[in-house]
């Protein structure tokens, strides 16, 4: 994925409103900065800049914004506490927490999720570092941008379309509905005739929720596999992340560690700001940590963790890649494809923003494409030796 691409509108944003989104933070040089960096892309406004929790409160329906940028620590009324008041004042407000990287804000952020938030963003120690501001600015466009997509407002139409939809006629004094569009199917892979030996995921936006749910439903499968993990989250949100995945799991999960051996029955996690490789130690796998570049913007990145298994496990490469915005992971999937390995995705309607599964399914490397609660039978069956 390139600069360009990355920061460029969505195709269709042309035929849509501006998304208006509320900046809400105590610091001004905060709000100054995200403001301008808003105001700078063509298909996002600054709705509100608000310096308190309870002044978002009290502005949330005159203001009717379609995201909201919410710091954690706030006078008056902070931003965890003026999450669920947000929501019950506007139900699909997008809601992406801001916050330090402090194991307290990492806990919080993890709680906003079960609350309603759509998503989190660690905020630079110093917006004076200009590597640091320019991550900070990137990712926050895009959680803009992807996340509010599916909350975005129709442009007005001047005139009813010209072709209306075959039928029907149109009811007079309304607008002729246009024929839905159709969908190519997508190209599905038979799954690999080699029996699965590691089960390898990666996720991004969405996808602490999305591993939650899925680690508490395949206990047969890590009791007897390794399971390894590669999630797009910054240190210290990664060590809490495992935590809860050990908790949902009943079973031990953890941070990689570089050199330790890979053992069935546990969950290894990639830590924030190092990419999770496999490697091979004698007879065994073990944990590499790589402090390289971002990898598709990202450090962990899903793709190296992907690639670097099949020296290791060759064919025997089960890999889900789960909810998450742009397009990692489809490389390094392509790479355990042709190895003879089988991947799966996450389908649309269960993701919170179809970029990652969406460009495997498109790839034509997956064998299947599921709803989130499908993927974890599937996964024990698969690991049981059935292929059907």
């Amino acid at each position: 994925m390139s600069v360009a691409l990355a920061n460029s509108p969505t195709r269709d944003s042309a035929r849509h409103q501006p998304l208006r989104v509320m900046v809400v933070d105590d610091s001004v040089v905060i709000r100054g900065l995200i403001g301008r960096w808003i105001e700078a892309e063509p298909d996002m406004v600054v709705a509100a800049s608000l310096r308190t929790g309870l002044d978002a409160v009290n502005q949330v329906e005159r203001v009717n914004p379609d995201v909201a940028v919410l710091d954690i620590e706030m006078p008056d009324l902070d931003g965890i506490a003026a999450l669920p008041q947000l929501l019950a004042k506007k139900r699909d407000l997008v809601i992406i927490m801001a916050s330090t990287l402090t194991r307290r804000n990492a806990e919080i952020s993890f709680k906003a999720l079960s609350l309603g938030a759509s998503d989190y963003i660690p905020k630079p120690e110093s917006t004076r570092e200009p590597a640091a501001a320019e991550i900070f600015r990137h990712d926050l466009i895009q959680k803009i941008r992807h996340l509010g997509a599916k909350v975005r407002r129709p442009m007005p139409v001047a005139s009813p379309p010209l072709a209306p939809t075959l039928g029907r006629a149109p009811v007079p004094g309304t607008r002729p509905a246009l024929a839905p569009v159709a969908h190519p199917q997508l190209l599905r892979r038979a799954f690999s005739t080699y029996p699965p030996r590691a089960l390898l995921i990666g996720a991004s936006t969405g996808g602490p929720q999305a591993l939650m749910a899925l680690v508490g439903e395949i206990g047969p499968v890590i009791d007897r596999f390794p399971v390894l993990i590669t999630q797009h989250m910054p240190p210290t949100f990664t060590t809490i992340l495992a935590e809860h995945l050990a908790r949902a799991s009943h079973r031990p999960a953890h941070e990689g560690v570089d050199g330790e051996l890979i053992k069935p029955g546990r969950i290894y996690l990639a830590p924030g700001g190092r990419h999770m490789r496999v490697v091979r130690q004698g007879a065994h796998a073990a944990i590499a940590l790589d402090d390289g570049p971002p990898v598709n913007f990202c450090k962990p990145a899903v793709d190296p963790l992907f690639a670097s298994a099949i020296d290791v496990w060759q064919g025997g490469i089960l890999a889900v890649v789960l909810t998450g915005m742009g397009s990692d992971g489809m490389r390094g999937g392509k790479e355990i494809v042709a190895a003879g390995g089988s991947v799966i995705a996450q389908d649309e309607a269960s993701s919170v923003v179809w970029g990652m599964p969406g460009a495997a399914a498109h790839a034509g490397i997956c064998a299947a494409v599921l709803p989130l609660g499908q993927i974890a039978p599937k996964l024990i069956q698969l690991f049981a030796g059935v292929r059907s």
